[in-house]
């Protein structure tokens, strides 16, 4: 490791390593985490007894409790790869990532989560079908999770197959070993989510949490320490590293058009509030007392990590040889910093805690989407609420199946994005499919089942379309150093819509829609509003929500 020279110089690190760490070392270190998460998730196992047992962890934890586990369960490997990799690539332009991604737990503090909590029992589709017509919502509920948590995943295990595939030491140009690695991560996911349920989920979470906050306050604090712990030093020396210059601290680097990045700012921010695995997250609970003290828990944690990821990302800027962080290897960047920091054993400690990221994430997505599928879809629409607790969880458990097989081939095709940006796709999906639809549900008098459909379904298919056309799948220019385009799609050029992140068009058109379909649909009758009364008082005050939940 290089060592410090004169003041808060830092000497020129070395040729940045083609293969680096040891292979015995990574994988020992991974094998030790697998077999302690292991180890909860199967005492947990015997514990699930029960549909809520299963959904909601027996809403057997406390605040704190759930506040650090829904830190572990929002602070993904976009967080922690994609946001340190952003902003070593782009400087102000990535941090955007991390400011967006915490102001939005304010969206979904002072918004959502005690609301939901009252008025819910395990997913979305509860508290849409509180005042609404059962089977329609249900099902357009269902429907968005599962698009929503598909987006999601793909990131995850994006990361999951760049950063294995950094410490077994396979080469970028090798799509089978990587698209191996992406299997071996989701076939483990699938265990998971089967065996443990939300209780052993939500242990892993809290674990991973625990893990990654320490590990990035000691890669912090390693890295400022190098600069007398002075951060205008530490941007000083980014800057001089960069092959861009003083545009690291400027923003326009990435978004150079203003418009593309409001657009990927507004759906960052009201992203969160509108995520099915995290607004699942409180209902684990007992009461909304809690669930409020989850989400301050939740807020301090977060907050704290994505502090630590400026100090990450521009010292990954400024240690390692210009030319280590590019388009393709961004996403290694903590990884490698954590290498020219601490060596193999550094390495392979931040790496598995990076895994244990991944693997908790998704292991939460699963969980939601199957729990969302069996509850609404399975016992609500097809066997109109007529399915024993047990048929639901056993279609809930085949679901999860499915689920982790299409995010292994979702996630073979993403491998080389940046996972915060394919992070922030799964951000505007949710801001434009399911947000408008909480709102009015819980504070719109007026409004109807017509209008729930308009808003999710019409939501739904803007941002799809948008996204599908957009420069984020195809028509980016091709880097002549890498021989690769920045879109998914390699070599095709059909887009026509100008933005990389639809959520400043697909958002508003999705509010739009919902007030129209309300005033499409038929007025309301005096039963719908007793029950909108009735919905208003539990949100806000939690009179009734246990005796429910404990049906």
């Amino acid at each position: 490791m290089s060592e410090l020279a004169s003041g808060s110089s830092v000497a020129q690190a070395p040729a940045a390593p083609t293969a680096v760490g040891s292979v015995g070392l990574n994988i020992g270190i991974f094998l030790v985490f697998v077999a302690i998460t292991l180890f909860f998730v199967y005492r947990a196992s015997r514990t699930n007894k029960t549909a809520s047992d299963y959904y909601a962890a027996g809403r057997a934890f406390t605040g704190p409790q759930n506040g650090v586990a829904i830190a572990g369960d929002y602070l993904s490997a976009a967080s922690f790869l994609g946001i340190a990799g952003a902003i070593a690539l782009n400087g102000y332009d990535g941090f955007l990532y991390s400011i967006g991604f915490l102001v939005a737990w304010l969206v979904a503090l002072l918004l959502v989560a005690e609301l939901l909590r009252n008025t819910g029992k395990y997913t979305m589709g509860d508290v849409l079908a509180f005042r609404m017509r059962q089977r329609p919502v249900r099902a357009a509920a269902a429907t968005s999770t599962l698009v929503v948590s598909f987006f999601y995943l793909l990131a995850q295990m994006a990361g999951a197959g760049g950063l294995i595939a950094l410490l077994l030491q396979i080469p970028t140009t090798n799509q089978l070993g990587q698209g191996v690695v992406i299997a071996v991560v989701g076939i483990l996911m699938i265990f998971y989510v089967l065996v443990g349920g939300m209780k052993g989920t939500t242990y892993v979470q809290i674990i991973k949490a625990v893990l990654l906050i320490v590990g990035a306050a000691v890669m912090t604090a390693w890295v400022l320490g190098m600069f007398g712990f002075n951060l205008s030093d530490l941007l000083g020396r980014a800057v001089e590293n960069s092959p861009r210059g003083e545009a690291v601290l400027a923003p326009g680097l990435q978004y150079t058009n203003p418009v593309d990045f409001v657009s990927l700012g507004l759906a960052l921010v009201l992203g969160t509030a509108g995520l099915p695995h995290i607004l699942m997250r409180f209902y684990t609970v007992p009461t909304a007392k809690e669930a409020r003290r989850s989400v301050v828990w939740a807020i301090w944690l977060i907050g704290l990590f994505y502090l630590f990821t400026l100090v990450l990302g521009y010292g990954a800027a400024a240690l390692l040889p210009e030319g280590t962080i590019t388009s393709t290897t961004q996403n290694n960047a903590a990884p490698l910093l954590a290498y020219y920091l601490g060596g193999e054993a550094l390495l392979g400690i931040i790496s598995a805690v990076a895994f244990a990221t991944i693997l908790a994430v998704v292991a939460g997505l699963t969980i939601t989407a199957s729990a969302s599928f069996a509850h609404d879809v399975y016992a609500n629409v097809i066997k109109h609420g007529q399915a024993s607790p047990d048929a639901e969880v056993r279609v809930a458990r085949t679901t999860a199946v499915v689920i982790g097989v299409v995010a292994i081939a979702g996630g073979i095709i993403a491998n080389g994005q940046n996972i915060a940006f394919l992070v922030a796709l799964a951000f505007a999906v949710a801001a434009s499919a399911n947000l408008p639809t909480i709102l009015y549900s819980l504070f719109w008098k007026r409004f109807n089942t017509t209008g729930a459909l308009f808003s999710i379904y019409g939501g739904l298919a803007i941002c799809i379309v948008l996204i599908v056309f957009s420069p984020a799948v195809s028509g980016k220019p091709v880097n002549p150093a890498t021989g690769r385009s920045a879109s998914m799609i390699q070599g095709v050029d059909f887009h026509w819509f100008p933005l990389d992140n639809p959520g400043l068009v697909s958002i508003p058109a999705s509010f739009l829609l919902g007030i129209i379909g309300t005033y499409v649909g038929r007025r309301r009758g005096a039963e719908d509003e007793a029950r909108y009364a009735e919905m208003e008082v539990r949100s806000l005050t939690g009179a009734g929500a246990e005796k429910a939940i404990a049906h």
